[in-house]
């Protein structure tokens, strides 16, 4: 059983709360979306608000990216979302750091710096080898406790997600909380329950969609994006050399074996597109799948009119939608509809929940609102969606024991 913020005695005591912050940046070095620092905003202010002394802990970006920087503007902006003052150190581990979280009184703020910038944070341990690196060791003597509100990382193995719970009594934030108890009840939401699975995450979707039509937890699957291209050529629809060189460029052609077996198996609850929108005289023009193949050059994009009249028809009998990745190219204008059509159309549904990442920022660029869960997390909801492990999570599970909160 995993600890939350209720079994923790917070006052006077020093947290070590990991969270997932990692954002959009400007090319002036400014945060462009801070919904991933929104999300965190209840756990933080619970803790300062019952006397915690808080030492956050993130990441930002890859090792040579244009979004790998500092974690300086993060705290800037959780100060003002806070409403109190938010200090930074750029360090996390070395004297200056410790120093500067021993330092912290009751309802006090530090954002210490990147974790990726320091190797081992970029690698994976088990949770034993990862409480013996720098980081774990360096930060464990000055902290009393951990928090992890990090749903969005919980797919990987790293020192500030696994090796710290092992060395420290350990609690759940709130974001945490709600998305185990959101992600792991799928099954107890009602019934007909569909699944919409697009983007082009097509290993991933895959997985997802054997796991649920395999455990009668979908009556309907359907498909989009780029993964709906795979099932559509492995129904032996032509989508012409462009969609398919992209497929192959992204390492998925094999995955249009395992698309087959799944129509061969499970066909009668897969939903195909029926047609798809090229760009074509720098206009959107829809195909029929009879249509295709496209003319050269052209991929396919979005889904079209045919499609979304179809979907709409199985939504409408849903009770629960689970949907992850948008439906198209949302980036281009001229392929927003399908995204836009069908994520509006599932919020009339009883109970719609939806995947982080790509689906997310979908929906905050096109405005759709209206779910009863949006995931902070991608990867990780897909693994939780398959009933696959995740580290951070299990890491939680083995903490040591803390005595509970006082009264």
């Amino acid at each position: 059983m995993i600890a939350t913020l209720d079994d923790l005695d917070v006052e006077g005591t020093t947290v070590g709360v990991r969270v997932d912050v990692n954002s959009p940046i400007d090319d002036d070095g400014t945060l462009a979306d801070d919904a991933r620092l929104r999300a965190h905003v209840d756990t933080l202010s619970e803790l300062l608000d019952r006397g915690g002394r808080v030492a956050v802990l993130a990441h930002q970006g890859r090792p040579g990216g244009d979004d790998f920087v500092s974690l300086d503007p993060h705290a800037d902006r959780l100060s003002e979302l806070l409403g109190r003052p938010v200090d930074y150190v750029d360090a996390t581990f070395s004297a200056a750091a410790r120093e500067a979280v021993s330092d912290l009184e009751n309802g006090d703020c530090l954002v210490l710096e990147n974790t990726r910038f320091y190797s081992e944070e970029y690698m994976e341990f088990d949770p034993e080898r990862a409480a013996r690196t720098h980081l774990v060791e360096g930060l464990e003597p000055v902290l009393d406790a951990y928090v992890n509100d990090a749903f969005a990382a919980a797919h990987r193995s790293q020192p500030s997600l696994v090796g710290l719970p092992t060395a420290l009594p350990s609690y759940a934030g709130r974001v945490m909380e709600t998305e185990l108890d959101v992600l792991g009840s799928i099954e107890a939401t009602p019934e007909p329950r569909v699944y919409v699975l697009g983007g082009a995450k097509v290993p991933d979707s895959i997985d997802v969609a054997w796991s649920v039509l395999e455990n009668d937890l979908a009556d309907h699957v359907l498909t989009a994006g780029v993964v709906g291209n795979v099932f559509l050529i492995a129904d032996g629809v032509d989508l012409g050399d462009a969609s398919s060189d992209f497929i192959y460029d992204q390492g998925y052609w094999d995955e249009i074996d395992r698309a087959a077996d799944l129509l061969d198996a499970y066909g009668d609850r897969i939903a195909l597109p029926r047609d798809v929108a090229v760009a074509r005289d720098d206009e959107r023009y829809e195909l029929g799948v009879n249509a295709l193949p496209p003319e050269e050059g052209e991929s396919a994009m979005d889904v079209g009119e045919s499609t979304l009249e179809y979907y709409q028809r199985i939504l409408d009998d849903a009770e629960t939608v689970i949907l992850n990745g948008p439906a198209g190219v949302f980036e281009d204008d001229r392929f927003q509809t399908g995204t836009r059509r069908l994520y509006g159309a599932a919020t009339d549904v009883s109970t719609s929940i939806v995947g982080g990442g790509d689906t997310a920022s979908a929906l905050r660029r096109l405005g759709v609102e209206g779910f009863s869960h949006v995931s902070t997390g991608g990867g990780a909801a897909l693994r939780m969606l398959t009933a696959e492990s995740l580290p951070a999570v299990s890491a939680l599970e083995n903490a040591p024991e803390q005595p509970a909160a006082d009264d």
